[in-house]
């Protein structure tokens, strides 16, 4: 086949992006690379984008550094497009005849996306990953096994010079670089995403009265309704049934009750929502996501739990469009998911509240005059103090308290 050069073009990312940042170039020059899989990601302020390739062929030209900002349509690499040599049956690779003493040329390995971004990011030579996968194919696990054989001990430092700290570099940064006091220090700059994220942060506690208001739930028949009906929910929806489905449906139900929690200010107005577009906080590893639900108040807890579960995968594969993060108001976050026991989150602007989950914990509590342990969650409710009164954030807590302590109104609508 004859070879052509074919150009990497940054795609449209939504309707209100005209530029991108260039974020980690997962192959480098000279690298093969294979049709449909990332070749680099791009950051945007809201969500991380890959380009892919548009062919079999070879990476020969980057036209864009990390951190580059680049426009809508413009091209960033070259690829020189070529036919790779099917895999023989067996594993074995096709190859033409060599002459008599020759080795012959070694196939280039398939290297799956999510293999191809843990290498790029902890700098795993491709030469010291066997793929165990069809084809010899090379895996996520086939890399995570080579990064935890452990490394060839290196002779110790002696005392009188060893420096007082020595802190490890993160995977997939440049080296530390050390002062003439014998510090360590790395100098790694921040993605479009953590700054935009940093931004928000800031902004939230700047622009707006932040209070947050607490309680706690027993989550005991919750947890037995969720084990009693979890095989039946598998085999219905092919997804299991998770405890943010439950409070969703209840915050839906408590910012009904308490319109302010699901409005707005803007300017001198305040602009009451009409739909629940919930936000759901996500980690993506490139940072705090938080894609929306749209009109969560019309979807069954099946729809939801696809929903959640879709994006989570496609956060984790740098898939999130930028419309996806849009739009919310109202937002959920789960910490316990992390081990968190208790937080107070802030606000996503210009939403005026913000709810947060933590871990379930065995608790001594008091019922009927008796002391008995019960798992408990502690949740709080982050919110605008302006629009917001200590009332209405109390009467939201204790509503979503009641139904998730007597799921059964969740489905009767009580």
């Amino acid at each position: 086949m004859k070879s052509s050069t074919l150009e990497l073009k940054v795609p449209s990312v939504g309707e209100s992006v005209s530029t991108v940042e260039i974020g980690q170039w997962i192959s480098k020059e000279g690298d093969p690379v294979r049709k449909d899989e990332p070749v680099v990601v791009l950051e945007t302020d809201k969500a991380a984008v890959e380009i892919v390739a548009p062919a079999d062929g070879r990476l020969i030209k980057v036209l864009a550094a990390r951190g580059q900002r680049v426009a809508v349509g413009e091209t960033v690499g070259l690829v020189e497009q070529a036919a790779f040599k099917p895999a023989a049956p067996g594993g074995a690779s096709a190859a033409p005849p060599t002459h008599a003493g020759a080795a012959p040329p070694a196939a280039a390995p398939v290297i799956m996306p999510a293999a191809a971004r843990l290498m790029a990011e902890r700098q795993v030579p491709i030469e010291k990953v066997t793929g165990t996968g069809p084809g010899g194919r090379v895996l996520k696990e086939d890399v995570q096994r080579v990064l935890a054989e452990k490394p060839t001990a290196e002779p110790p430092i002696p005392a009188a010079s060893a420096p007082d700290v020595i802190a490890a570099p993160e995977p997939g940064h440049a080296p530390p670089v050390t002062d003439e006091a014998g510090a360590l220090e790395e100098v790694v700059p921040m993605s479009l995403l953590r700054r935009k994220i940093a931004e928000r942060l800031v902004q939230a506690q700047r622009s707006a009265a932040l209070l947050t208001t607490f309680n706690e739930v027993d989550m005991s028949a919750t947890l037995t309704l969720r084990k009693e009906m979890q095989e039946k929910f598998q085999e219905r929806h092919q997804v299991k049934l998770g405890l943010m489905s439950f409070f969703v449906k209840a915050t839906i139900e408590a910012l009904k009750q308490v319109p302010a929690l699901n409005a707005e200010i803007r300017e001198a107005n305040i602009v009451y929502h009409r739909r629940y577009d919930l936000g759901i906080a996500i980690g993506s590893g490139r940072g705090l996501v938080v894609p929306v639900l749209r009109h969560a108040d019309h979807l069954s807890f099946g729809e939801i739990e696809k929903a959640i579960a879709d994006f989570a995968a496609r956060a984790r594969d740098n898939k999130l469009k930028p419309d996806d993060l849009t739009g919310g108001t109202f937002t959920i976050s789960n910490g316990g998911v992390y081990g968190s026991m208790l937080s107070t989150p802030l606000l996503n602007p210009p939403q005026s509240g913000v709810l947060g989950m933590h871990a379930i914990q065995d608790r001594p509590v008091a019922i009927a005059g008796q002391v008995v342990v019960r798992p408990i969650m502690y949740v709080a409710l982050t919110y605008d103090h302006r629009i917001v009164d200590g009332r209405e954030a109390v009467t939201f807590l204790r509503r979503v308290k009641e139904l998730i302590e007597t799921p059964a109104r969740l489905l009767l609508e009580v």
